[in-house]
């Protein structure tokens, strides 16, 4: 399974601020409390398990430690610039009062 897109960790970590963002005014301050707790749930799963794995490839003598990516610095900008746009456009159109 490849959910996470090959981009930079900037962008991918901005990604998810976008999405917060465009989820609050459509969720309650409790649907929100609890999606959030969700979701931080789901994370700490996450990251136990790669934590865990990460421990016995290095016991195993595998480094784990380095990052490669395959996506150019043009290619990140023109990620960033689409979530920027698609930020803007939400913002308009709640000035917009859709």
């Amino acid at each position: 399974m490849n959910l996470i897109p090959n981009i930079s960790p900037k962008a991918f970590s901005f990604s998810a601020v976008i999405v917060g963002y465009l989820l609050i005014d459509d969720l309650t301050a409790n649907e929100q409390n609890a999606l959030g707790n969700w979701l931080m749930l789901t994370a700490q799963v996450l990251c136990t398990n790669a934590y865990y794995k990460q421990v016995q490839q290095e016991r195993n003598g595998v480094n784990t430690n380095q990052y490669s990516s395959n996506v150019s610095t043009e290619e990140n900008i023109e990620i960033l610039k689409k979530m920027v746009n698609a930020l803007n456009t939400e913002i308009e159109n709640l000035k917009a009062g859709r």
